[in-house]
C-alpha cells in the first residue's frame, strides 16, 4: 500500500506540470507581443533586361498571346504569308507578353532612382511565373538581401500576384533573416520608370513586423 507522502507527491506532479506549461504559453506569448515592432523600408528596385550585363532575364519562353496566323492555302496568298509568320515570329521572340514565361532576377536596390548616381542598399533575388492568358500577371518569389545601413545582413522575402496593368501592387511578406526572423508584413510596389521589353525602376515600400 502506498504511503501517503507517495500519492500526495503523485497528485502535485500534473499540477505542476500543468502550472509550468501555462506559464510557459504566457511568457512566451508576452515576450512576443512585446518584441514586434513594425519597420518601413524603401528602395528602388532596377530591373535591366537589355545592357551588356543584364540583371534580369527571360530563362523559359512560354506560350504567345499574340494570335496564331491564319495561313491561306492559295499559292497567291504564299509570300504574304510568309512575311506575316515572319513578323509574328520576330514579335514572339522579343515579346514580354508571354503566358508561363519564367523570368529570375538578380537586381541592385538603391535610396534614389538615380541607378549608378544613387547609393546601392541591397539586392532582390528570385523569380517570376507569367500566370495570365489575358493580361501580363506574374507570380513573384522575391528575396530582398540588405547590405548596408541598420539592416545589413537580414533579408525580407515576397510573395505575390503582380499586375502590370495596377498602379499599385501589393504582395505578401512571408519571412525574413537576421533581424527579419518572423516577419510578416506587406509589400507595394509601383512602375517609376518601366517598360515591360527593356525593364526599368521600380519603386517598393515594405512594411514588416518582426
Amino acid at each position: 500500500m502506498a504511503s501517503l507522502p507517495s500519492i500526495l507527491l503523485a497528485a502535485a506532479f500534473p499540477v505542476a506540470a500543468a502550472f509550468y506549461i501555462r506559464r510557459y504559453d504566457t511568457v512566451g506569448s508576452t515576450a512576443t507581443t512585446a518584441a514586434a515592432t513594425t519597420t518601413h523600408l524603401h528602395f528602388f528596385m532596377h530591373d535591366d533586361y537589355t545592357s551588356p550585363h543584364p540583371t534580369a532575364a527571360r530563362i523559359v519562353s512560354g506560350r504567345s498571346l499574340l494570335p496564331t496566323p491564319s495561313l491561306s492555302s492559295s499559292s497567291d496568298d504564299d509570300e504574304n504569308a510568309t512575311a506575316t509568320e515572319s513578323t509574328l515570329l520576330s514579335r514572339l521572340l522579343s515579346s514580354p507578353q508571354q503566358f508561363s514565361d519564367v523570368v529570375v532576377l538578380n537586381n541592385a536596390l538603391t535610396e534614389d532612382p538615380g541607378g549608378d548616381s544613387s547609393a546601392r542598399v541591397g539586392t532582390a533575388q528570385g523569380f517570376a511565373v507569367r500566370v495570365s492568358e489575358g493580361s501580363i500577371v506574374s507570380h513573384l518569389i522575391m528575396h530582398m538581401v540588405l547590405e548596408a545601413g541598420e539592416h545589413r545582413g537580414s533579408s525580407v522575402t515576397a510573395n505575390g500576384r503582380i499586375d502590370m496593368d495596377a498602379t499599385v501592387r501589393e504582395s505578401v511578406v512571408i519571412g525574413g533573416t537576421g533581424k527579419f526572423r518572423f516577419a510578416r508584413g506587406y509589400m507595394l510596389t509601383r512602375n517609376y520608370d518601366y517598360g515591360l521589353a527593356r525593364g526599368g525602376v521600380v519603386e517598393i515600400d515594405i512594411y514588416v513586423q518582426h
